[in-house]
């Protein structure tokens, strides 16, 4: 059931009613049942993965959540005896829950590309190629039941008993299909909560969904167009061509990303649940290490708890701190170890969006961009000190934004391309043939958008960042909302759903049903 169907907004409605005509004691009933209708309209058989992952984190929590009270329960001397049997226990069945749902996830996902990979490195081998159909959202469940395992085992909080509120936990419909990867105890308390209906969840949930189909149907829709035309078209245009094309690519995923969290958000805010903010106007990124933060939160979040920390802070990781501290010296030998967890944190990243050897080198990109920066802030601290320039220099920010949105620009080619030698192929074109004026000459008006729909595209981005500029400067759209009259607030959702009716909605051609975070 696609977030962008007619289907999907009368279910939503249908829900939205039973959810606040029923006692309030099922409520979280009523979540349940819509989250379980949602996932298996994706496909009954599908559902069997969710189940795998629900069932083991849940039994994992609680067999964590025992061992925790055994151990808390003893004296000292029996804890200074026992402690080291209960900790490997405990780690035993952290590494069962983990190994059983990423391996699944390995084997769904990244199964045939192995395959592939070592028929293409080892003439002869037959490693089955699967064809396994990727469930809807498995990556963000996985994640987030995992989280919720770590969580448990170091002893954050008590493990939910209840299986069903655990199932509704993991399978929350608005976040399953890009995400946020939320906390147990930031989501799990509000899903059970009993409310009473609220005119001002309620309409706020609206404006901020309206919003996002705006930036989606509207904006990204209608790039995503363009994209597909160059990209499909591999090197045959010229490289103003496809850094256009590459450009609108930034636009359809910024305002397609986004679009869908604030769809998922204001689903969610309509049930009076506030989920985790996944994105955060990474426009306005000062570093590549700064766009990670505000681009996809969740995740990043994710792999600093749960990887990043428990990498750098290894014994391992302790030991090679020490030899490269003594051997290599300086800087480079201090913040080795913490680089080097850096760099692996993101070739993760870039394998997370998936199986293929640009998705590799997209982590490689960025893993190499950070890790440099991180070796070198000494080095750009004295150029700005021997310059005159200070860190609180408006132009050094703008430089800085810049900066980091063309290497994110580069990074582009890598993600989009359908492969790696394509993009660099089609890199090189833009660099080597560049021909500006054939972004005047009626070129663009041959890659399936008017004259009109790339100006709609352009407007609408502009509009985008107007409002995520106001943001930035600490101004509150919401509670500026809430300051003016009833008909400024209404105006709010109208206008944007007016823009999605007549140039969205009645515009098929340009809508793209599917978000492409949903593929990761």
């Amino acid at each position: 059931m696609s977030f962008t169907s007619p289907v999907f907004l009368g279910f939503i409605l249908f829900f939205l009613l039973v959810y606040y005509l029923l006692p309030r004691r099922l409520q979280w009933v009523v979540l349940l049942a819509a989250s379980c209708v949602f996932y298996i309209s994706g496909g009954i058989r599908m559902i069997a993965y969710l189940l795998i992952t629900t069932l083991s984190t849940y039994l994992a929590g609680r067999l964590l959540g025992w061992l925790n009270e055994k151990g808390a329960g003893l004296s000292q001397e029996d804890k200074k005896l026992l402690s080291g049997r209960l900790r490997t226990q405990k780690r035993l069945t952290v590494f069962f829950a983990a190994f059983l749902n990423f391996g699944m996830l390995y084997v769904l996902k990244y199964w045939d590309f192995t395959a592939h990979a070592l028929g293409r490195l080892i003439p002869g081998s037959n490693l089955p190629v699967l064809n396994l159909a990727i469930p809807l959202g498995i990556s963000f469940y996985i994640f987030q039941s995992i989280g919720y395992v770590v969580d448990v085992y170091r002893d954050k909080y008590q493990p939910e008993k209840n299986p069903f509120k655990f199932a509704l936990f993991v399978s929350f419909f608005p976040q399953i299909i890009q995400g946020p990867i939320s906390r147990f105890d930031q989501l799990a308390g509000q899903l059970t909560a009993l409310r009473e209906p609220n005119f001002d969840s309620i309409k706020y949930g609206i404006q901020l969904t309206m919003w996002g189909y705006f930036k989606k149907l509207v904006i990204a829709g209608r790039a995503g167009v363009l994209v597909d035309h160059v990209f499909n078209g591999g090197t045959k245009y010229d490289g103003s061509v496809i850094a256009f094309a590459v450009l609108f690519y930034c636009i359809q995923l910024y305002c397609d990303f986004s679009g869908g969290i604030d769809i998922s958000r204001g689903i969610a805010g309509m049930f009076g649940i506030d989920m985790t903010i996944n994105f955060r106007r990474p426009i306005f990124a000062v570093s590549l290490t700064d766009y990670w933060r505000r681009w996809h939160i969740s995740l990043g979040t994710w792999m600093k708890d749960y990887v990043f920390y428990p990498l750098a802070l290894s014994k391992p990781f302790g030991r090679l701190g020490k030899f490269t501290r003594k051997h290599i010296g300086g800087t480079v030998g201090k913040i080795f170890p913490t680089s080097l967890a850096t760099f692996i944190i993101y070739f993760i990243i870039g394998i997370w969006h998936g199986a293929n050897f640009r998705y590799i080198a997209f982590g490689f990109w960025n893993g190499i961009i950070i890790t440099s920066s991180l070796i070198l802030t000494g080095f750009y601290s004295g150029v700005r000190k021997r310059l005159g320039i200070s860190d609180q220099s408006r132009l050094l920010r703008v430089f800085r934004i810049l900066r980091t949105a063309f290497l994110v620009f580069i990074g582009r080619y890598i993600t989009r391309a359908p492969r790696l030698l394509t993009a660099l192929s089609m890199l090189g074109a833009t660099f080597l043939n560049f021909h500006p004026e054939r972004l005047f000459d009626g070129t663009l008006l041959t890659l399936g958008l008017d004259k009109g729909a790339i100006i709609t595209v352009l407007a609408g981005i502009v509009a985008v960042i107007y409002v995520e500029l106001l943001q930035e400067r600490g101004i509150e759209i919401r509670k500026s909302l809430e300051k003016r009259s009833f008909l400024v607030q209404w105006l709010a959702i109208l206008v944007p759903l007016t823009a999605i009716i007549l140039l969205g909605i009645l515009n098929q051609e340009y809508i793209s049903a599917e978000f492409i975070y949903a593929q990761f």
